[in-house]
Formats: C-alpha cells, structure tokens, sequence
C-alpha cells in the first residue's frame, strides 16, 4: 500500500492543527481509496457524541472501465474534486456506485454527474429513487438486486449484496472479486480520524468501534445477521473497505465476528422496543433515529423496520409479538398497499400491557395520530410519552425532544426489572456502600438551542494540573448527549440549609422536551450554560474524557472559570440509607 497524496484545506502550509484533508491511498491492485478526514468533528446524526473526529471514504477502481464507490460530505466539495482530477478526469468514469444515499457519502453526487452526465449510476431501487429527489436531472441508471454483477474488465467483477437498514433502507455491498474487497459503507466502520488507513492498532480503534455498533447498527441487529448470512456466501473477504474510519485489513475475521456476537446477543435480549417508520418520508428516519438513541441509553435493545420497504408481514407479526414496547412514525396520507398493510399488522399484533408511542414524521401530510393511539389505547397498551407532534421543520430541541421520550420508553418497559435489582443486593452490603456520602450540585448545559439539568451528587475533585474533578453521569440522563468530550457546562454548588427548593424543582420528572429551568432564577455563563442564582458557587467546565463505568460515565472535566457568592456558607452534603440506587 503506497501513500500518494495528503492535501489540507486551503493551506499550502498547513498549520499543526489539522482540519479537513485528504489522503490518497493504492489500497490493493487497481484500487485508490479517497479518504476526506474530518479531523475537528465532534457530533454525528445530532446526538452521537464524537471524540476522534471521522472519516469519509470513497474507492476508485480501474479496469478496462471504471468505477467510483461512493463520495464525499459536502463540506470536502473542492479538496474532494481537485483530488479526484489528479487522479483521473471525472469524464472517464463509468460507473458510480452508490453505497446508499445518506448525504456523508452522496453529498457529491450531484455534482459529479454535472461535470460528468455520462456516468451510470448504480444502486438499489430504493437508493435511485432517493436520487431522483436528490440530483434532479434525468441521469443514467442500473438497479442491482442481490447477486447481480458488473464486470469491469481485468478481473474486476462486482458482485453486489443486498443489505437494507445499515443503517439506511437503501444499502448495497459491492464485492470485487479480484481483490477480494467488500465495500461496506456505514456497517463495520467507525468514527475515527487517523492517517492509518488499516486496522493495524485494534486497541485503538476497538472502543470506537463497538461505540459505533451501538449506535448505528444495534437497533438493525436482525439486518446484521442477515447481511453476515449473504456475505458468507461470497469467496473469503480479505478487506473491507468501509465508509468511515480505518479500512478492516489485519481483523477482518475478528471484527466481524464481533458485529456477529453483538447482533445475536440484541435479537435474544429479554427486552426490546421496535421502532416502525417510512423512511423515504419527511424527518422519519432521523426522528425514528432519535428516539432510538434514547432507548438504546436504557440498555434496552431495538429493531427498526422501515414499513416502507420490503416486510415480510409474518416475521413482522412476531416481532411485534415479543416486543415489550412499540414506536410508530406516522406514514403519509397514502393508500400505498405494502405501508397500510405493514402498519395494520402492526396494530393486530399488538398486545395488552405493551408500551406504545407516537410520532409524526413532519411531511406535512401525516396520518392523524390520535385515532390510531386511541386504537392502541383500547387493545390495552400503555402510552409511554405523549405524541410527538411536528409542525416545522425539526431542530436540534425537536430531535433531543425524541431522543428524551425514547429514553422514558424504555424506562417504562424496564421498571419491574430495575426494582428488582434495587432489591438484589446483600442488605449489609447495600447498606455500607449507602455510607459514601457526597456533596450535591445541579450540572446545567447548553448547547446550540439544547439545554439540559441533572441533580448530581457524585462529583470529587481528581486533579490539581490541571484543576480538574470527576462526576458520575447515569447513560439514560437526558443531559449525557451534553456532555461528550469538548463540551462544556457548569458544575452548580447548593448551599447548605438552602438547597431544597432546587434540589426538589430538578428531582422532577420533566416531560420530554420540557424546559427545564421554566421558574429558576439563572444567567448565562460565559460558555452559555446556565448558573443558578441560588447556588453558592459555580464553576465553569469543560469534559476532557469519559470512561464506561457500567450503567454510568465517569466524566472528567477541567475547570477554567468559578466564583463563591456566599464564602462563609457550606457545600450541602447528601447521606444516603442504601447504595445500589438514588
């Protein structure tokens, strides 16, 4: 493998601190990986907190013809081009293969086909569907079913893989079998910038990795499977060339193997939540995403079938059937056959004591909400959070509103197990760890529109060089999206013998959604998160790391600005009876 260019953005001297580049790569016989890396990157899909940046990948491939695997985001428009016409003239290509069309990976496509009309695009039916929304121009086009092929000439032959939901409707693998690389896109990939491009350090990457499984393709656990099931069936994979980060080349069986474990252990837990939505319409897959996220943070786990797709009306009665919870995006006013199909066997399925919710997809000609909830209502199942309703475009409040109601879902649909493991612990046991006592303090965060509160009492100061202290954040709190690496926030300190009026205010159940300083005297800190005017001292923070601790993060964070407004005054202290819960 030969490093043939890195290019920086606008610099001919790139400063230390990098940004976005663009590595260039011969990652096998006839086979150049584009990589743009999005070095500074710390959100993806709004809620997934990043703290190695990402990466976008894209392969160019010469036979006797030639085909590009995918693009770019947007956002490397012109590295991405002035790369792409060193390496070849854009008119010369053959062939555009599209992974599937979320915008990280076709946010180009329309402007290739402008330079180059020429081109055939080749995708899934559903992906060239999404194009023709997209590209708005006729272009040339080959739908591809499971187990087509494209010859390119040279021995490169393109065998394609049919593989929907990982983690859009629309995927296809493409398997080139002269070099034995399969070209993945999002599934087995990871955010992670890095100059490697191989998985050559797996410790490094290894916690991204599963990280990213969690988020993405968890919820897809059962299209996993089937997509390893298809992909068995090809000639030994010795590389897969993925979408984000480092390319699988050294671990290729092992960390297959792992998506493998990790999907078989999602479909045989005890307690799962399916999300049903249309992906081709309005906001639904990015809302249905959301409240994903919130659930998933509960340890529960979740499939998501896109009814607008190819269902198989039995297997979507038994999931249904073993679902403790259920989620429905409301479809268009439509009398599409295969999505009222689909959501009547949704309906029949369902069964007395499951957790229902509901919201509207935001294309601005939903299905009434409320007769079909009313409907779940009488078959006996219980409304986990009101419906959400969509009235303009969603914003980052809209999408941490779905993300706050998928969490209260899956609190619902686990309340009888987490009073049962309040109750496991040995009674002397619990009662000694109940005699660690803490301080107790309000965290606030904002970020962009979001803002966030949590009651915290496991906070301790960790460091002097940097000053810096620790704090316990539970996974299902709403304010943990807030608090990834590099955000900021402020630690509030309660005084003792005055604490009550805010310590009872922030111990209630919010609504999701709701604000949570409606009646709280506050102002704005310097990094914007909001103080609270009662407390007796505040501290300006910003997350240096996280580690997994189980149920909770352990988050790290520095400190650069504070004040006492009560120097005289005491921190409150919390004494708790027990230790396994709050």
């Amino acid at each position: 493998m030969v490093l043939l260019t890195d290019k920086h953005e606008g610099q001919e001297n790139p400063a230390p601190q990098k940004r976005l580049t663009i590595q260039t790569v011969e990652i096998a016989e006839d086979t150049t990986a584009i990589r743009s890396l999005d070095w500074d990157r710390d959100r993806f899909d709004i809620e997934f907190g990043l703290q190695n940046g990402t990466t976008y990948n894209s392969f160019l491939i010469r036979g006797e013809q030639i085909a590009l695997v995918d693009t770019s985001h947007e956002k490397f428009r012109q590295l991405y081009f002035d790369t792409l016409k060193g390496l070849i003239n854009p008119e010369d290509i053959n062939y555009l293969i599209i992974s599937h069309t979320e915008p990280d990976h076709s946010g180009l496509v329309k402007d290739l086909l402008f330079m180059a009309p020429d081109i055939t695009v080749v995708g899934s039916k559903v992906a060239i569907q999404f194009l023709e929304d997209l590209v708005h121009r006729p272009f040339k086009r080959r739908i591809v079913k499971n187990g087509d092929r494209l010859d390119l000439g040279n021995g490169h032959e393109f065998e394609f893989v049919i593989a929907p939901n990982l983690h859009w409707p629309d995927t296809i693998f493409s398997f080139d079998h002269k070099t034995q690389t399969l070209f993945t896109c999002d599934a087995f990939g990871l955010h992670y910038c890095t100059e490697s491009t191989f998985d050559d350090d797996l410790a490094a990457i290894e916690k991204d990795f599963r990280y990213y499984y969690d988020c993405l393709m968890g919820p897809n656990s059962r299209s996993v499977l089937s997509a390893l099931k298809r992909m068995a069936e090809l000639k030994a994979i010795k590389m897969i060339a993925t979408g984000h980060g480092p390319l699988l080349f050294h671990n290729v069986e092992e960390l297959t193997g792992r998506y493998r474990n990790w999907s078989q252990s999602q479909t045989k837990a005890e307690t799962t939540v399916g999300v049903f939505y249309v992906s081709e319409y309005g906001y639904s897959d990015h809302l249905a995403q959301s409240i994903t996220n919130g659930i998933v943070k509960t340890g529960v786990a979740v499939e998501m079938v896109d009814l607008g797709g190819t269902v198989d009306l039995q297997e979507l009665r038994e999931l249904v059937g073993r679902c403790t919870g259920i989620v429905i995006g409301m479809p268009p006013a439509t009398e599409n056959p295969t999505i009222q199909a689909a959501l009547s066997t949704v309906l029949g399925s369902a069964k007395e004591k499951q957790a229902i919710g509901i919201f509207e997809t935001g294309g601005g000609n939903d299905e009434p909400t409320y007769p079909l909830l009313n409907q779940f209502r009488a078959a006996g199942l219980n409304v986990a959070f009101p419906v959400i309703e969509i009235r303009e475009t969603p914003t980052e409040n809209t999408f941490k509103k779905c993300e706050e109601a998928g969490t209260d879902l899956g609190q619902w649909v686990t309340r009888d197990k987490s009073i049962k493991a309040m109750k496991s612990l040995g009674a002397d046991l619990d009662k000694a760890l109940g005699r660690i006592s803490g301080g107790l303090y309000i965290i606030t965060a904002k970020k962009g529109d979001v803002s966030s509160a949590m009651l915290a009492s496991w906070v301790t100061q960790a460091s002097f060089k940097p000053l810096g202290f620790s704090i316990a954040v539970a996974k299902d709190r709403a304010i943990e999206s807030l608090m990834q690496v590099g955000d900021r926030f402020v630690l509030n300190v309660l005084e003792e013998g005055n604490y009550q009026p805010l310590m009872k205010h922030f111990l209630k159940r919010f609504a999701p959604g709701a604000d949570r300083f409606e009646g709280v005297k506050t102002q704005p800190a310097e990094n914007g998160a909001p103080i609270l005017g009662d407390a007796l001292a505040y501290m300006e923070c910003e997350v240096v790391s996280r580690m997994d601790c189980g149920d909770h993060w352990a988050v790290y964070s520095t400190v650069y600005a504070g004040r006492v407004s009560k120097p005289e005054s005491l921190t409150a202290v919390h004494h708790r009876k027990v230790g396994n819960h709050y």
